[in-house]
Formats: structure tokens, sequence, C-alpha cells
């Protein structure tokens, strides 16, 4: 696109989207990864790990995100999204408990709500939420009525 090795992760990203995963881990595996920043590097691991689902190996996708970014006690602009990713990864391979330990590492992490964590984290604890404004509601007086204008 520009030559700017910064867009690696999108462009390997952008051949998942187009359904060649196979290609994405290549390019998740080219030397220029590692000229990306941690920051790329993180997105690349992610888009990674996505191709390894498309794929459905799961398990693959698990080792794929297990990294030093995913156990550090730092958290940095990628961390939650890299939490998540881990979580969902562990609950689509059928490993529940440890999904629901690292979905709430994401929610730690997730500072400024990039991520649906929380709502997943309830989910896997069973809490169901209710639309406060449900048909019955507006049925039994959520609308002001003419009569009651007068």
């Amino acid at each position: 696109m520009t030559g700017n090795i910064d867009l690696w992760p999108v462009m390997a990203d952008c051949e998942r989207g187009l359904g060649r995963p196979e290609k994405a881990l290549d390019m998740a595996g080219a030397p220029e990864v590692h000229k990306l920043d941690k920051a790329g590097q993180v997105e690349m691991r992610l888009v990674a790990a996505g191709a390894r689902r498309d794929m459905g190996q799961l398990d693959a996708a698990i080792v794929t995100l297990q990294s030093p970014e995913l156990a550090a006690n730092s958290v940095q602009p990628w961390t939650a999204r890299l939490r998540y990713a881990y979580a969902d990864a562990l609950l689509a391979a059928g490993r529940e408990s440890e999904a629901r330990e690292w979905f709430a590492k994401a929610v730690e992490a997730d500072r400024d709500g990039s991520t649906d964590a929380s709502d997943r984290l309830a989910e896997l604890d069973g809490v169901e939420f209710v639309d406060a404004l449900s048909d019955d509601d507006d049925a039994e007086g959520g609308d002001v009525s003419a009569e009651e204008k007068d």
C-alpha cells in the first residue's frame, strides 16, 4: 500500500477477510514482523491467532497468543484486546474456567471500554441483563397518553 511496515498486520488481516488465512499466517512468519514495534507485533499475533481459528486450529490459536505481553503485569494499549482474544479462544476450545479468568483480566485492563469483556464475564457468571423498557412497560404507562397531558 504505502510500503510502510506498520501496515503489515492490517494487510495480513485483509488476507483473512478475503478468506485466505494461510496467507495471513505466511505474513505473520515473515521477516517484516521483526521490524514492527511492540504494538505491531502484538497486533500481528492477534491476526495470526484469528487465522488459526479461521482454520479450526483452536489449540494453535491459544498457543499463538501466549506471549510475554499476555503474561505481563503492566497494562499497555493492547493488553485488554490481547487478553480478550486469549479468553475468547479458550472459551471456543471449551476451557470455560480459564476463559473466565482471562475475561476478568481483560476487564481489569480495559480502561477505555474497547472490548465487551465485562459483558462476556457476566454471561459466564450467569448474569442476565433485562431491558429496562420492555414492551410491557410501554403499554403500562411508559408513554404519556393524551389524557395524562390534560
